[in-house]
């Protein structure tokens, strides 16, 4: 299995299903809990992660329904993330 491979079958959900997760994703998913709505160089000036780090970690977020995209409505070449889990 390589690095980017998830494993799939776990039935974890909301922040357990992070817990699993690497470092970069649970920081990215903290910074969104406390920010309604950013976009990635948001979030990677947020982190302070490298933008490459924070799109991995975004992707990671998604494969576990943790984040949820949309369109900017201000600049439809951006997306912006939103944390799609419960406290």
């Amino acid at each position: 299995m390589s690095a980017t491979e998830v494993q799939t079958g776990t039935d974890a959900v909301g922040w357990e299903a992070v817990a699993d997760l690497p470092p970069s994703a649970k920081l990215v998913a903290k910074v969104l809990e406390y920010n309604d709505r950013l976009t990635q160089s948001q979030l990677a000036e947020e982190t302070m992660l490298p933008a490459r780090t924070v799109r991995y970690a975004l992707t990671r977020l998604e494969e576990v329904d943790a984040v949820d995209s949309r369109f900017s409505f201000t600049d439809a070449r951006k997306r912006v993330y939103a944390l799609s889990i419960e406290n």
